[in-house]
């Protein structure tokens, strides 16, 4: 979906699979309530908590590599699963313009490190909640938001439980960072 919102603004796409996810699934299983449950366990045990960062880094390297990519500006959409391992890649990496994050929280298990990468974030940030998340509390979401070091920095809530980005929340999204890469 996210590509889909890109590609007719005339933005390219990289993604990314998580390290339980699509392709880097040992045994082939691509339902999203396996990923989820997946992803929930293996973010618990500390699996690439950090190390995913360097992955996505690695995969700007690449892309940058390829004739025409090299000066292209570069932003970054990835909620829930996207903002935990994503925040400590953004405190790293300085060729980011603009994120779209949120769907996570300080208090969430095993997200105690996530503050202090928010805290060195320099691009400029859209961060969403859903206002009756089941999963994240309000609370450790604005403690989330409120470390984010950056100096734009927007938070926006939707009515609702925990969700995909979609529909309004997903043009959303796209506007802030096609808005930031686009404009200079």
């Amino acid at each position: 979906m996210i590509a889909r919102a890109c590609l007719p603004l005339g933005l390219a796409v990289l993604a990314v699979d998580g390290p339980v996810h699509g392709e880097r699934r040992g045994d082939g299983d691509l339902a999203p309530s396996t990923a989820r449950a997946a992803f929930r366990e293996a973010w618990r045990a500390g699996v690439a908590r950090t190390g995913m960062g360097e992955d996505m880094q690695a995969a700007l390297d690449a892309i940058q590599r390829v004739p025409g990519c090299a000066d292209l500006p570069i932003g970054y959409v990835g909620v829930s699963m996207g903002t935990a391992y994503g925040i400590p890649m953004l405190a790293a990496e300085p060729r980011i313009r603009a994120a779209a994050i949120g769907l996570w929280s300080t208090t969430y298990a095993a997200s105690e490190h996530l503050a202090e990468a928010a805290r060195r974030m320099r691009c400029d940030v859209w961060f969403t909640q859903q206002w009756d998340d089941e999963f994240f509390d309000r609370d450790g979401t604005l403690a989330l938001f409120d470390t984010i070091g950056s100096a734009d920095k927007r938070l926006v809530a939707y009515p609702g439980p925990h969700r995909e980005l979609e529909g309004e929340r997903l043009s959303d999204a796209i506007a802030f960072v096609a808005g930031r890469l686009l404009e200079r």
